[in-house]
């Protein structure tokens, strides 16, 4: 039986782990089943599904702690980041139980003497959800946990770099004593994605690459089923000349750095006003060069390792592609010399040109290229450079001035000065390549569901 090993890259690629890869009658007989749970699973209402889903929240804060280590060591990310996750995901599945049935219920459109219109939102059947690991038990419950309480049943595939959690997600699901078929687990790279939505599925769920999502896309038109694509990023932020320099860095560190830059929703391009471009490049600077690069498990480290080896090549070959057609490195541009892994320095280059990967490709890792602009409409032209729409900063003091130009930004989430989109009610997903639907909030429920009106 083929296996997928799980290693930890911020530890020379040590083995931790490995899963079996789920072989193609498998696959088969997991969508039947979730096929033949469709009508049950429907009919339970709402309100039950929730109950049966609800423990889910205390075998969470039960295993916070090993959620966490685990997700460390599979991925590289700092200690506190991860546990930071945790918390984070226990308030989003909250939110879920608790305004699922809101966003779910029934809407009178039309009342009129005895004429009744009303919108009724059902479940579109079988759900093959496919996640990313960037944030591995994130993009599980957030992938998975909606499409049940909508009534979907699931399929589930979670990246072969972050296995481990996968089990870890499945085990915690077995424990919920769900009905049969409702919701089971397959493990394997991207053919083994590839082999789960050719079966007979209704819906794709799906959160990565533009590349893969526009695949998957395709395939869905040609089955004629539903999708909702969450796909790749290259946010701008733009600083206009009035900003409070020392507070808005505080912010854009988080939004480029987090995570080792492995955000879809990090700012992966900085656009500053001529006027303050020397000064923001310096104290970006300094803070880059006083956070500690190590191992993640050491709660003092801000910043671990990549993922994987392949995603560190991948990273330095755009670096290396920057450096050649002349940009500057202020700082990093480099892996570490006291580190064996997949770790890359915090890095600033300067001097970029629209012809780099490092801007018109997305970024996945903590390299930041900075320009500079002299009028609003040249740093929207230059926020816009893009095939991506996923999110965007604007950050002002004058507050009507950022919201202009929000406005005439390709994107689907745009942070203005301290906003943060990241609630559960609000809807989240891209214009262009960087996706296609929504998810949280009404309009992400919403999505999971076939649209019916009774009128009468």
């Amino acid at each position: 039986m083929k296996k997928i090993i799980s290693t930890n890259p911020a530890k020379n690629y040590e083995v931790i782990g490995e899963v079996t890869v789920s072989n193609l009658n498998e696959i088969k007989k997991k969508v039947e089943g979730a096929n033949n749970a469709k009508k049950l699973w429907k009919e339970l209402g709402i309100e039950k599904r929730i109950a049966l889903l609800t423990p889910l929240l205390d075998q969470i804060e039960e295993r916070k702690e090993e959620l966490a280590y685990l997700i460390t060591k599979e991925m590289g990310k700092p200690i506190n980041e991860s546990r930071d996750d945790i918390s984070w995901d226990l308030g989003y599945l909250k939110s879920f139980f608790k305004l699922g049935e809101e966003y779910l219920k029934d809407e009178i459109t039309h009342s009129q003497g005895n004429s009744l219109h009303r919108i009724i939102f059902e479940p579109i059947g079988s759900a093959a959800v496919i996640t990313p690991w960037n944030f591995p038990f994130d993009m599980f419950l957030w992938g998975v946990i909606p499409n049940l309480i909508a009534g979907n049943t699931v399929i589930f595939k979670h990246s072969e770099e972050t296995p481990l959690i996968g089990k870890i997600a499945e085990d915690m699901m077995n424990k919920l004593h769900l009905p049969e078929g409702v919701f089971s687990e397959v493990y394997g790279d991207g053919n083994t994605g590839a082999q789960l939505v050719n079966q007979n599925v209704d819906f794709i769920w799906f959160t990565g690459s533009s590349t893969v999502g526009k695949k998957l896309f395709e395939l869905a038109g040609k089955k004629f089923i539903k999708s909702t694509m969450e796909l790749g990023g290259s946010n701008p932020a733009i600083l206009c000349e009035d900003v409070d320099v020392q507070k808005t860095l505080g912010k854009i560190f988080i939004k480029r750095f987090l995570n080792c830059g492995q955000v879809c929703d990090a700012v992966k391009r900085l656009i500053v006003h001529e006027s303050i471009f020397d000064e923001i490049v310096g104290e970006l600077k300094k803070i880059l060069e006083s956070k500690i690069v190590g191992e993640p498990e050491n709660e003092k480290t801000n910043i671990g390792s990549l993922v994987s080896k392949t995603q560190l090549l991948a990273l330095e070959v755009q670096v290396e592609d920057a450096i050649k057609k002349g940009a500057k490195i202020v700082t990093g541009g480099k892996r570490p010399a006291n580190l064996k892994g997949a770790y890359f320095l915090p890095t600033i280059l300067t001097n970029v040109k629209p012809n780099m990967k490092v801007w018109h490709e997305e970024v996945f890792g903590p390299v930041l290229p900075i320009v500079s602009f002299k009028t609003d409409e040249e740093a929207i032209k230059l926020a816009n450079d893009t095939e991506y729409g996923l999110g965007a900063v604007v950050c002002s003091k004058d507050v009507e001035r950022a919201e202009n130009i929000a406005k005439e930004i390709e994107a689907g989430n745009i942070d203005i000065n301290n906003g943060n989109h990241w609630v559960a009610c609000t809807p989240f997903g891209g214009y262009k390549n960087s996706g296609m639907g929504r998810e949280h909030g009404r309009h992400g429920f919403q999505e999971l569901c076939k649209i019916k009106v009774i009128a009468k």
